[in-house]
């Protein structure tokens, strides 16, 4: 890995912005790479300093590595953003061949497509957390209501216990002194159990 990231370091030559990566880079990282040192690449992509010369590192290994990218886009361990630019620059690298150009230009538009589907679960997921929360909220203001309050299920009581121990930053398995203990308890019998209410008058 060191080596690799050496290679991949001293490949940066000095542009307009300071040192960075281009087309010399692709040339330099293909003669110094091979395929056998992808698996290597794909591990360095968690180092955020390297992201982009890891992206030139893989592009430069052409074909070898048009499926390893999107492997990686698609068990998050690249953004697709990033994946996508991998494939622009196989694309645009004279040294591998038209038939491989042509085969990332339809990989970048595949990596493409994930990355909207992926956006559109992120988006499912988060409305369905929001109405969660909403409904969840609407439950706690009907608990400060004893005649709403019996209307709800056990499972909806749990469900505002839990969110009011997680405004309280405690967990039910988490550490706590013995006084958050003891307020944990009898918050779950009076909000979980309804203790309080089914409780006769003396």
């Amino acid at each position: 890995m060191e080596r690799v990231r050496r290679i991949i370091l001293h490949s940066r030559h000095l542009g307009a912005h300071g040192m960075g990566y281009n087309n010399q880079s692709l040339n330099t990282l293909s003669q110094k790479l091979a395929p056998a040192d992808i698996p290597t690449l794909v591990d360095l992509l968690a180092d955020k300093d390297l992201s982009v010369g890891v992206q030139f590192a893989l592009a430069s290994q052409c074909k070898a590595a048009i499926i390893p990218v999107r492997e990686a886009a698609a068990q998050f361990k690249m953004s697709f953003l990033d994946a996508e630019d991998a494939m622009r620059l196989i694309e645009d690298f004279a040294v591998c061949t038209p038939e491989t150009r042509q085969s990332a230009s339809a990989m970048r538009f595949e990596i493409h497509s994930l990355s909207e589907a992926e956006q559109r679960r992120l988006e499912e997921e988060a409305n369905e957390k929001a109405a969660d929360d909403a409904r969840i909220q609407r439950n706690a203001l009907k608990m400060m209501d004893p005649k709403q309050a019996k209307d709800l299920t056990r499972q909806e009581r749990e469900e505002v216990y839990r969110r009011s121990l997680k405004a309280m930053g405690l967990k039910e398995d988490g550490p706590m002194s013995p006084a958050e203990k003891d307020l944990v308890q009898r918050m779950y019998r009076t909000m979980v159990l309804w203790e309080s209410a089914n409780r006769p008058p003396n």
